[in-house]
């Protein structure tokens, strides 16, 4: 067993898909600790895995909390580093002891983002080119390429950086939630790699939301994200940007209503980015 990384699963009502999961990082030959945050499932999920998996922590929460609740597993872990799991994604065997090796050589390293492999035929998810393929500047010690961005379901953490950035934002909820995270990370000196040599497997639930709210709460969230970390002028050409949309589209309308309601709370958790990490996400933006 190797002790050094526990796998945190936020899920919320796909039972089948997290038993599978669970079945899948029980066989690791890591064997390592599982935390499940169950947002309030109402399909047994809770009791399903208390049965089945009695070795896993299962944490139920009485309302969604969205990714919030991967912060809830996170404190409760007891290990240096954190990797997470979606009900539907795990770990390849191996690869959790690749990363512990890379965080215990690398005690500035804060997140290491896999290599995700998608569906039965393991194809490569385009994100792990675009990681691969990184524009911003190499560091020497660093296992990978420098990257500021990450999924979520195939991302391994050092635990004390995780919850020194504050973890997932409750503003944003859920889609697109990274993003903020690993700006914060950075923002905190933390570096975060590209590693293709940790690989995940994701292979999506065919139990999910119609695409339009995923679009929606992207949109929304890109936009949230502008106005809690980004100079005042980008979120103002951001929110102009989605307005203008707004007058067309109806999911950019949704957006921009489902923004304006949480601008609140999201103006109250403004800490705009120190100049260099605005300047490296800068230099991605343009690089897109």
């Amino acid at each position: 067993m190797d002790e050094r990384v526990t796998v945190v699963i936020a899920t919320r009502d796909r039972r089948a898909e997290l038993l599978r999961t669970l079945h899948e990082l029980t066989a690791l030959p890591e064997r390592p600790p599982v935390i499940v945050v169950d947002n309030a499932s109402a399909d047994g999920t809770a009791e399903a895995v208390r049965a089945q998996f009695p070795a896993v922590e299962v944490i139920r929460e009485p309302r969604n909390l969205g990714a919030l609740a991967r912060t809830v597993g996170v404190r409760a872990a007891r290990t240096p580093y954190v990797a997470f799991s979606d009900d539907d994604s795990w770990w390849e065997p191996g690869a959790l002891g690749r990363a512990a090796d890379a965080f215990d050589a690398c005690p500035r390293l804060g997140l290491i983002a896999a290599r995700t492999l998608v569906g039965p035929e393991r194809a490569d998810d385009p994100i792990n080119k675009a990681m691969a393929d990184s524009p911003l500047p190499g560091d020497g010690d660093l296992p990978g390429p420098p990257v500021l961005g990450f999924l979520a379901c195939a991302s391994v953490l050092r635990r004390e950086a995780f919850l020194q950035a504050g973890g997932f934002d409750r503003v944003l909820f859920f889609v697109g939630e990274e993003r903020m995270l690993a700006m914060d990370l950075a923002a905190r000196g933390w570096a975060l790699a590209y590693v293709p040599e940790v690989v995940a497997v994701h292979e999506p639930s065919a139990h999910r939301p119609p695409s339009r709210h995923r679009v929606r709460a992207e949109l929304r969230n890109t936009l949230l994200t502008a106005w809690m970390r980004r100079p005042a002028r980008v979120a103002l050409e951001r929110t102009a940007r989605l307005a203008g949309a707004a007058v067309r589209d109806p999911d950019a309308r949704a957006a921009l209503a489902g923004a304006a309601r949480r601008l609140p709370a999201a103006l109250a958790a403004r800490r705009p980015l120190p100049a260099p990490v605005e300047e490296r996400v800068r230099l991605l933006e343009s690089a897109s």
